[in-house]
């Protein structure tokens, strides 16, 4: 909930987007360019949390400032270069958590929560020199801070006096408003250039005495004597807007004279056509009934427009955001539409689909070469959306930006032509860590995967586990997901399209109905039909399963009883064919050494459908660094003779040490007494790819395909943004023949 604005809606900033998918080119066709992604924990935060919630920059734009609460400190970036940001170093602010950070000339002014209790609430502006790093004066608050915003006069600071969640006031639940004392508006005037002459008036949203004012009671609010001030932006006219997120309303307050101008409410909205039961299915059916939007970040578009991103909090959180003018009316609301960008682009999170689904919370507005553009973030979906919004009434959707876990911060950089997100999801353990990443105004090429639409919903998907060709197509790839979303579902995918589109969404049937498997491969048999590698919880149920072309089930094979018997949790992997008919044989592989086998060797397993026989071969893994970051193999393709196999380490980010495709002779003939050891070839390493795209480097490298005309397809495994970014990285890295070495 804790988001800054940067700076003011009518900034003129050279930017654009790269994500990894567009729907229309900005200005010139230029569109934002993904150039790095760094980690804040090597910032100074070691092994511990360290996170990067709100981001500003110096007024030449080469160092950024960001807040980091976890660790209780403030760190610092030097972005000169902008595809390699350098880390500086932190400022620690001893037992306090800051909350927001501007920069104002040459200070950084960091909001600072001080609060003992949620009674007792108190805070402070820290001004930091941003050269030396020296406080050079602290401001105090009187409440507990949340967001600042600057204008070239003043700067505004939205005091909270957060409620205690665990806290129940008379009459009410667990949780509810009203809990005193109420929060206000600080408002620190910034005329003089010394910090010492900065002056500090508040502005109360309740009477002396702990009432509601009457603009408050007018416009609706559900408790106005507890409006609960959440996110600040100021417009060109020197009015700050105030979003009172938990009291579902806005105020407007005229920074020269302090006076409220007018408070309204963000009213409700039924939102149809969302998933909303968190079920492992990715159900487009279902709605979300006459919900308080709850606006969290709010940023003006213009002097007289306003726009909210709709997070939610305690009752409500419409899945989307709102455009009113400064007078509460509603001029667009996007529905169903931002939660359907999650879908179409592969970033639906389940886990989230029966609370507040991507609840979009960060916003801002700025200008690129004369046309202005909004950028949503999504908290627990990880994207940003970004829309032109030259007609405010009416805007359009131009590009989707896959973002670290978390994206919090959203800040635009006029001068160096940037765009930056600040995360704040940072979990070590599960190899995910908080970072900023930079976008810059550019012509990048546009890899990545979109859906079309099907029954007049985005086709769903994530957690991509395997590629195959589809005989006889130039263009054409067949893709399956995990266990992650149920029932098993054949993708087609067409990559002739920028970027690369899902086309169909072909369920898996067994008796006639939908089946779920924990499907790591798939290949399409030359004569029709597909083969599934499922893996399985344990190893007995894994199983070879054949299917035919309208996806139903016709036959499941199991692994040899021996070799069932010594797989733990990770079992098949991936399968392809070689052949057809008689001649058919289908290629699996294990994902790790089986118990009693020999070290560092894998098995490959070769079954002939005509007589139901299996044929096992050894293949030699790289050893791994630790018993953490083992290897595994993630992937099989056969094509022009050989075998194509994924290696990847359990490692992602700068940890990920091997992401490599290996080449081997499959041998003609079948095997003698015990398990003979293929030998093979490094056919390329994947690692500077994943890291030339300037993105989190992924872990689970799962799938490879080659289409009829040659083109080589990569795609990561997202695990249904569950502990993980969310991304999707689908590139191509040539053709076999430029990709590969012999």
């Amino acid at each position: 909930m804790r988001w800054t604005a940067g700076l003011a809606a009518g900034a003129v900033v050279f930017a654009g987007m790269s994500g990894m998918a567009t729907a229309g080119a900005g200005p010139e066709g230029r569109l934002f360019q993904r150039l790095a992604t760094y980690p804040v924990h090597q910032n100074g935060g070691g092994d511990g949390e360290a996170v990067a919630e709100i981001s500003a920059v110096s007024r030449d734009g080469r160092t950024l400032v960001y807040t980091d609460a976890p660790g209780k400190r403030v760190g610092f970036l030097d972005l000169s270069v902008p595809d390699r940001p350098r880390g500086l170093g932190t400022l620690s602010l001893g037992d306090a958590e800051p909350t927001s950070v501007a920069v104002v000339g040459a200070y950084a002014l960091v909001v600072i929560d001080t609060s003992e209790s949620h009674t007792r609430p108190s805070g402070r502006i820290a001004v930091i020199r941003i050269k030396d790093r020296k406080t050079v004066r602290s401001i105090e608050l009187g409440g507990q801070p949340d967001s600042i915003a600057v204008a070239e006069r003043y700067a505004a600071v939205a005091i909270e006096n957060e409620r205690d969640e665990e806290a129940t006031p008379a009459g009410g639940q667990e949780g509810d408003l009203p809990q005193a004392p109420a929060g206000f508006l600080q408002i620190l005037d910034l005329k003089d250039a010394d910090p010492a002459r900065w002056g500090l008036r508040k502005v109360a949203f309740t009477r002396a005495d702990g009432s509601a004012l009457p603009a408050f009671i007018e416009a609706g609010l559900d408790t106005p004597q507890d409006p609960e001030p959440e996110y600040v932006t100021i417009n060109g006219r020197g009015k700050v807007a105030v979003t009172l997120q938990e009291n579902n309303g806005v105020a407007i307050v005229d920074l020269r004279t302090g006076r409220i101008e007018r408070v309204f409410s963000a009213g409700s909205v039924t939102v149809t056509g969302v998933d909303t039961e968190e079920d492992g299915e990715i159900s487009l059916t279902g709605t979300v009934e006459d919900v308080p939007r709850e606006p969290d970040a709010i940023s003006w578009i213009d002097d007289r427009t306003l726009a909210t991103a709709n997070e939610g909090d305690w009752k409500g959180g419409s899945r989307g955001w709102t455009v009113f003018d400064d007078r509460g009316n509603v001029l667009w609301d996007a529905g169903n539409t931002f939660e359907h960008l999650a879908v179409r682009y592969g970033h639906h999170n389940d886990d989230r689909a029966g609370n507040k689904g991507s609840e979009p919370e960060g916003l801002t507005v700025a200008t690129y070469k004369g046309r202005r553009y909004a950028f949503v973030g999504s908290e627990r979906s990880n994207f940003v959306a970004v829309y032109d919004v030259e007609r405010p009434s009416q805007p359009r959707f131009v590009q989707f930006l896959p973002t670290n876990a978390g994206p919090e911060g959203l800040l635009a950089v006029p001068s160096r032509g940037m765009f930056i997100v600040s995360s704040e999801t940072d979990d070590a353990s599960a190899g995910l860590r908080a970072g900023v990443q930079v976008f810059r105004l550019g012509k990048p090429e546009v890899p990545g995967l979109t859906s079309a639409s099907q029954n007049g919903s985005p086709i769903g998907w994530g957690a991509l586990s395997g590629l195959s060709s589809i005989p006889g197509s130039r263009d054409g790839l067949y893709g399956v997901w995990d266990s992650a979303y149920k029932p098993t579902k054949v993708f087609t995918i067409d990559t002739g399209e920028k970027p690369a589109t899902i086309t169909r969404a072909l369920t898996v049937t067994k008796d006639g109905a939908p089946a779920s498997y924990d499907a790591e491969g798939i290949a399409a048999r030359p004569g029709g039909g597909f083969w599934l590698a499922s893996e399985g919880a344990k190893g007995p149920d894994n199983r070879l399963v054949r299917l035919d072309a309208s996806g139903a089930v016709r036959q499941e094979i199991a692994l040899p009883a021996d070799l069932a018997s010594r797989l733990g949790s990770q079992g098949l992997e991936g399968v392809t064919v070689a052949g057809s008919g008689t001649s058919e044989q289908v290629w699996v592989t294990l994902q790790r050494p089986l118990a009693g086998d020999p070290a560092n060797v894998v098995r490959l397993g070769r079954y002939t459908p005509a007589t139901g026989a299996w044929a096992w071969f050894g293949y030699p893994i790289e050893p791994s660094a630790s018993t953490a970051n083992w290897n595994g193999l993630s992937e099989i393709t056969h094509v022009d003779g050989r075998l194509l196999l994924v290696e990847r380490d359990k490692a992602s980010g700068p940890a990920a040490a091997h992401k490599k495709v290996y080449a081997v002779d499959p041998p003609a003939k079948a095997p003698g007494a015990g398990l003979p050891v293929l030998t093979k070839r490094s056919a390329r390493d994947l690692l500077p790819d994943l890291r030339g795209l300037g993105g989190w480097t992924q872990e689970k490298v799962e799938g490879l395909g080659v289409t009829g005309s040659g083109r080589v397809w990569i795609a990561t495994d997202n695990d249904a943004v569950n502990d993980a970014t969310g991304e999707t990285v689908f590139f191509s890295p040539g053709t076999v023949r430029s990709a590969f070495r012999r």
